[in-house]
């Protein structure tokens, strides 16, 4: 009898360990885990810099690069659907942290259709790249998905026009 009971209770374990491994309790979909940029960003909320090829480029706290689109105009971010999967618009709880290199007066926030807030930095609402899996790519840089280019930003909260080194010498971390 301690053998069956022994046998449940590793089923019992098992079972729940199946059920629970689909929970979550980050605020996602509940669906995969996914390699891709979490649209929810950094839990800090921090933007900060860092330098590379591309010179000086807003980061946010995990080190992944930061772009601004073109399409998007006075602060609103028009950004969603398939466009948002691509590029996760970088959303917070609360305020924006300034890390190093960042000025605390250029941060803010932009209301999305969703109802989440999203980061914004000199009136620019802030993004990451799907395609960016590591921290210091800029595999986005000067591209035109979605209608409009895509582009890193300098600690001024401009664009950054300058063509991203090849993906060889963007993959290795350098921000």
């Amino acid at each position: 009898m301690g053998y069956r009971a022994g046998a449940a209770a590793a089923a019992t374990v098992s079972l729940l360990a199946a059920v629970l491994g689909g929970c979550s309790d980050d605020g996602g979909s509940g669906g995969p885990a996914s390699a891709t940029p979490s649209a929810t960003g950094a839990a800090s909320g921090t933007v900060a810099t860092a330098s590379g090829p591309l010179g000086t480029i807003l980061v946010d706290g995990d080190g992944r690069t930061l772009y601004l689109w073109e399409a998007d105009t006075a602060s609103r971010s028009t950004c969603d659907g398939d466009c948002a999967k691509s590029w996760p618009p970088v959303t917070v709880t609360g305020k924006p942290v300034a890390g190093k290199g960042v000025k605390a007066s250029l941060l803010g926030t932009t209301t999305r259709d969703d109802g989440r807030e999203e980061i914004t930095y000199n009136g620019h609402p802030l993004y990451r790249y799907a395609g960016d899996t590591n921290a210091g790519d800029t595999n986005g840089q000067g591209s035109n998905g979605f209608g409009a280019a895509w582009y890193v930003l300098d600690a001024a909260g401009n664009k950054i026009t300058k063509a991203a080194p090849s993906p060889s010498a963007s993959n290795n971390g350098g921000y």
